[in-house]
């Protein structure tokens, strides 16, 4: 283990500072004497997943969960939610890391794509290790090129100074990668990872593929994936009856619906519980930490929020349990707060943050094969049902007095799906790219009254790229940066 942290602590070094890599230091191993057998192959891949934990830790979250109608950022995270200025140089700094995250997995990912086909070892063992780098890699590009618009596709391993400079490419280039990896996901990783679903499945992947061919608008090819991870038997909706049932999906390691996440211990703990509670606040915070960055935004669709969707109760709250045992209302300068993320009453925060869960498969099916087909077939209205049932307690496959009526044109079924998919992932990270690939930022932050300049649409390209990537100019920074 020591052997591959030294490495793959030397790979890392020429993502980031060029002035930095003109000595290799005698003491870290090369790849001269490393990938030598299946376990130098298992371990490797290891390491990727490790930098994957730092691309979805909290500065990522932060930019997405701020990043929304439904959300204000407070305290340094608060010039996040005003989007008629530039980020200012705190959070310009955040996006450097964010950056700076993905291309360190992006160079793990293709370390083992570029070493472990030499290595004699079993072949199954060999491809699924290989298409596990293929989505690691995808994944991460996705997440960039949605974030910064073009960026530089790096397909090699990164070992000596010459390969720090790497231009721009454009989204289209970036996004065929993304398929081709994805492609390869599916075709090498196994139906199904059991309890371990913080490492890559063929459900993950077909979500990533489906999640891009949405983003592109290829409807068809979307409904596809989506339509095969709901038949696939893998996976099933958890059942709600109550608010709190929506806990077997958060408040876990894994559970049936659990398609990806970021599985945490307690020695690497979840951090999200803090940016949403005040310390001491019981039953959904247990620790003395609390920050509550992410404030509720009272004046957007969460206003309008159905008493009776179990969501709703789930997500926000107004009190928590006093040192007696009483009931105490949160203070008058925060008087909602989000609950989706908890610790554990013995204040560890060690549930699983989720990537990809089955209930997305549902609502992208809906909307893609509602495009697909010019106006919402049965199947896409059947489809958008089961979330709207589990949400109000009923039972997913019957229907139910919540049932959304038929009759919808193309753009009416389209927003409702919309809104759906905005109430069943607060704090979850999808709203900013929903309103992104549909068009629809400047208006829905136009209804919280919100103005959004252009230069907001992206995120600035790190000052310190641009400084040691020779194929980078100024000229390349997002326009307002």
């Amino acid at each position: 283990m020591k052997k591959i942290i030294l490495y793959i602590g030397f790979i890392a070094l020429w993502t980031s500072c060029k002035k930095q890599l003109t000595e290799v230091p005698e003491s870290f191993i090369s790849k001269a004497n490393y990938y030598k057998n299946a376990s130098d192959a298992q371990t490797a891949i290891t390491g990727a997943y490790s930098a994957l934990a730092d691309n979805y830790g909290i500065n990522y979250w932060l930019f997405l969960v701020n990043h929304s109608d439904y959300e204000e950022g407070r305290g340094s995270q608060a010039p996040i939610s005003v989007f008629s200025q530039i980020l200012d140089v705190a959070n310009i700094g955040r996006a450097g890391d964010i950056w700076s995250t993905f291309y360190s997995t992006i160079n793990r990912a293709n370390s083992v794509l570029e070493n472990v086909p030499a290595i004699e070892m079993d072949e199954t063992l060999k491809n699924k290790i290989l298409a596990e780098a293929h989505f690691l890699r995808g994944m991460s590009y996705f997440n960039l090129v949605r974030g910064f618009g073009p960026v530089p596709l790096k397909t090699k391993e990164s070992v000596d100074a010459s390969q720090v400079d790497v231009p721009r490419s454009s989204e289209d280039e970036v996004y065929a990668l993304i398929i081709e990896d994805a492609k390869a996901a599916v075709d090498g990783l196994p139906e199904s990872v059991g309890a371990e679903t913080g490492r890559a499945s063929k459900g993950a992947a077909k979500m990533l593929l489906a999640n891009v061919y949405l983003t592109r608008e290829k409807w068809a090819e979307a409904a596809k994936e989506a339509d095969d991870i709901i038949k696939s038997g893998i996976y099933t909706l958890v059942n709600v009856q109550k608010s709190d049932d929506f806990y077997k999906i958060f408040a876990v390691t894994t559970s049936t619906e659990d398609v990806l996440s970021i599985h945490h211990s307690d020695s690497r703990q979840s951090t999200l519980p803090n940016y949403l509670h005040r310390p001491n606040t019981p039953p959904y915070n247990y620790s003395s930490g609390g920050v509550y960055a992410w404030l509720p935004n009272m004046k957007s669709f969460l206003a309008a929020w159905d008493d009776k969707d179990l969501r709703k109760n789930f997500n926000l709250y107004k009190k928590y349990l006093g040192p007696n045992g009483d009931s105490v209302l949160l203070p008058s300068a925060t008087p909602v707060l989000f609950k989706k993320f908890i610790t554990g009453n013995d204040g560890l925060a060690t549930y699983s943050d989720p990537v990809y869960r089955y209930a997305e498969a549902f609502l992208v099916f809906a909307e893609a094969d509602c495009m697909a087909n010019g106006g919402p077939t049965a199947q896409a209205l059947e489809r958008l049902n089961w979330i709207r049932r589990r949400a109000y307690g009923y039972s997913p496959a019957t229907p139910s007095a919540a049932d959304f009526a038929p009759g919808m044109n193309q753009e009416q079924f389209r927003d409702t799906v919309l809104k759906e998919r905005a109430l069943e992932f607060i704090a979850e990270g999808q709203r900013w790219h929903d309103l992104k690939r549909t068009g629809t930022v400047k208006k829905a932050m136009g209804l919280v009254g919100r103005t959004v300049i252009d230069a907001r649409l992206l995120w600035p390209i790190p000052q310190e790229e641009i400084d040691n990537n020779g194929a980078l100019s100024q000229a390349d920074q997002n326009p307002g940066y």
